[in-house]
């Protein structure tokens, strides 16, 4: 038996509206769910705290390790771990082909890997993220640096976020941490505005809507599958009252 044309309509325009509103939703996620660095002090020729954030992307796994490259354009002449319970943190050094100078010394080391490991049991699970904070300086002379990173899952499997960004082109699909090294002027500025911005936070709310594009593509698939229903039902009983008169 075949469905009334009005219903049919309905039908297709319903199936085609959640196909734009499953992939919006996919959309949303995977672009929040890389591992990113940020700071709210770092700035070039200073000290300060930067931190990574891990989502776990996996659904059935848990993200069990988090190794960091810092390479030689990065090095710091200090570089100390935040514990994190249930974690443990692995440093590892190498050689300086250019010595750092560092309070009139000649800093000839640094270290190159930071690992994080879960104790047994630990970990993050599927749906949640865990942020691993580092700190030191001085930071090196420049705008912005690159940290590789490798996400380690318990079933063996592996995220390499390592693929560079290039200014001007399209993001990669397992971009590298990149850090923006702040002003020295303009850090302390910069951590007054997210202390103000974070006790508003009805305004940090409708400024993350605002300003992600896959919470904004959710919304505006719901909206266009609300008013794509309302529309076809609206003629439907246009239609019948027409063939009832």
């Amino acid at each position: 038996m075949s469905l009334p044309r009005p219903l049919a309509r309905l039908v297709v325009l319903v199936a085609a509206l959640l196909t734009t509103l499953a992939a919006s939703i996919v959309v949303a996620g995977s672009a929040s769910a890389h591992v990113t660095v940020s700071s709210q002090d770092a700035a070039p020729g200073g000290y300060g705290k930067i931190t990574f954030r891990v989502p776990n992307e996996s659904d059935t796994a848990r993200t069990v390790g988090l190794r960091i490259q810092i390479p030689e354009e990065a090095a710091l002449a200090s570089l100390r771990t935040q514990p994190v319970p249930g974690w443990t943190a692995t440093l590892t050094t190498s050689g300086l082909e250019e010595p750092v100078e560092n309070h009139g010394q000649d800093i000839t080391s640094y270290v190159s890997v930071v690992e994080f490991r879960a104790e047994d049991g630990a970990g993050i699970a599927p749906g949640e993220f865990q942020e691993f904070a580092l700190s030191g300086g001085p930071f090196p002379d420049a705008d912005r640096l690159t940290f590789p990173a490798v996400q380690r899952y318990s079933d063996g499997s592996e995220s390499a976020w390592i693929e560079p960004t290039v200014e001007g082109q399209e993001e990669p699909e397992n971009p590298a941490p990149v850090l923006t090294l702040a002003a020295a002027a303009d850090a302390g500025a910069a951590a007054s505005a997210t202390t103000a911005a974070a006790e508003d936070d009805e305004h940090s709310h409708a400024a993350a809507v605002e300003e992600s594009p896959g919470a904004l593509a959710l919304f505006l698939a719901i909206l266009a599958l609300l008013v794509g229903i309302s529309g076809v039902v609206l003629g439907w009983r246009a239609t019948r009252r027409t063939v009832s008169s």
